[in-house]
């Protein structure tokens, strides 16, 4: 009797001990998503939606049971805008956290910061930010969303040709962002035919632009041109109504967010600005194939956080595409996650619709940005 009582015990734990190595092996690795973003410090207003956006939509994802099966870790740390805390950062999360995916480089600087970091690491990098220089030349192991800044130049400049305007005055910063983007509107100028009668600079920290601005009062220039981002172009804007200068102001896609409107107040009325589609959703037409994922995002982020930008939709692209690759790729290893990136297509995002190549690690056309104009405090879709 003894010895049955006891090969009856032994046979539970028997079974407890199966069904607890099937559990284990049913039960999947854990897709770890390292992210550094500015989500404090002059960047704050791209990095803040970019986090909480990462955030809102991994919580989401896990709750659904994860990607095939795989729940999200997500590891994120912020550089308050700094590319040596980026570098930094990307080193512990690389060395220490062991991340199979890195999304961030709120800004430029940043980005190009770690290039060199991911790359030798051979871990997938996708940038959040907006210069050429990210991914071109091509990096095998990064990547980006946001539009390029030549790609803003281009827009611009087409929008000035319709308009007839020939001489630009150009104003820039010493970001990353701002000197790239200064790299390319006087590289592509000829090309549209167009002379940059001015070329202006200022400090990202300066609170008054009025001197740049009055030089520029006193040339023939039919348009100015502004790249930069954060608080300064709202200085920008300012300055210029306050020395009632009358001309044409375009904005690139750096200030595609409504804090800029509120920093400039009613200086930003009459500026123009190549941007995603995002800022402009309910204006799109109806057959438009981003409308419903631009609407379903904007009404998700802003039940939760208020006004949606077009920098949080940048994070919303990188992390489905991520996603989306996983899935295809059936496992969580690095170099296969890779590739199935750089084999997205058709993928309908924020920023339009991405068809990425191994020539082409952006994978967005010029028709993926819209010409706003800012019209009463708001957005004003042109085409």
């Amino acid at each position: 009797m003894r010895f049955c009582k006891n090969l009856f015990a032994i046979l539970a734990i028997l079974s407890l001990i199966g069904l607890f190595g099937n559990h284990q092996a049913m039960a999947k690795d854990t897709l770890k998503i390292g992210s550094f973003l500015a989500v404090t410090g002059p960047a704050s207003f791209l990095g803040d939606p970019e986090l909480k956006t990462l955030q809102m939509y991994i919580e989401e994802i896990n709750a659904n049971g994860g990607v095939d099966g795989h729940k999200i870790e997500f590891v994120h740390y912020d550089t308050k805008g700094k590319a040596k805390e980026a570098k930094n950062f990307v080193n512990r999360l690389i060395k220490k956290d062991k991340v199979d995916v890195i999304i961030g480089g709120t800004t430029s600087g940043n980005s190009l910061a770690v290039i060199d970091i991911v790359q030798k690491a051979e871990v997938p990098f996708i940038s959040l930010a907006g210069s050429i220089k990210i991914v071109e030349p091509v990096k095998k192991w990064v990547f980006k969303t946001p539009h390029t800044d030549k790609m803003a130049a281009e827009k611009i400049f087409t929008d000035m040709k319709k308009r007839g305007i020939k001489k630009v005055a150009l104003i820039t910063g010493n970001g990353g962002f701002d000197k790239s983007g200064r790299a390319q509107c006087l590289a592509l100028a000829p090309e549209y035919g167009i002379e940059i009668v001015a070329d202006e600079k200022y400090d990202n920290a300066d609170t008054d632009m009025t001197t740049q601005l009055t030089k520029i009062r006193a040339t023939d220039a039919q348009a100015i041109v502004n790249f930069g981002f954060g608080k300064a172009p709202a200085i920008v804007a300012k300055n210029i109504k306050q020395l009632g200068i009358k001309l044409p102001v375009y904005e690139s896609h750096g200030v595609a967010s409504k804090k800029f409107i509120e920093l400039a107040g009613d200086a930003a009325n009459g500026i123009r600005l190549p941007a995603a589609a995002l800022i402009v959703a309910d204006q799109l037409p109806a057959d438009d194939p981003q409308k419903k994922v631009l609407l379903s995002y904007k009404k998700k982020f802003e039940e939760k956080y208020g006004p949606v930008s077009t920098f949080g939709g940048h994070a919303y692209d990188a992390l489905f595409i991520t996603v989306d690759a996983v899935k295809r790729a059936g496992t969580i290893d690095r170099a296969k996650i890779r590739d199935e990136i750089e084999k997205t297509k058709g993928f309908v995002g924020t920023g339009g619709i991405f068809n990425m190549s191994p020539t082409d690690h952006l994978g967005l056309s010029l028709d993926a940005f819209k010409m706003i104009e800012i019209e009463n405090g708001n957005w004003k879709l042109l085409y």
